[in-house]
């Protein structure tokens, strides 16, 4: 286990600057634009019913699907929706 010490020096930063920086931040004040709510998982559907729709593909396909949600901070079936939704409203039938 590392001691404050260590940390401080791995980090560049004491205990003091960690408690000012977090200041605002505990009383609700977060700097910067909002963006809107943030939203994980899938969208909500209430009123809908719901179909399964799956397909198979190659394991090598897969894993770069995979790589490429997680590089934009999905999961697999979120970055589906997500490329059918764009391909949709590009198509005007969304």
């Amino acid at each position: 286990m590392k001691t404050d010490k260590e940390i401080e020096e791995m980090f560049g930063l004491t205990r003091e600057d960690i408690e000012e920086l977090a200041a605002p931040w505990e009383a609700g004040e977060i700097p910067g634009v909002p963006v809107g709510e943030v939203i994980v998982g899938r969208p909500l559907k209430f009123g809908e019913h719901l179909k399964l729709v799956g397909f198979k593909e190659t394991e090598q396909k897969i894993e770069r699907m995979d790589k490429r949600a997680d590089s934009l901070g999905m999961k697999r079936s979120d970055y589906l929706r997500w490329l059918v939704d764009r391909d949709l409203a590009a198509a005007g039938i969304a």
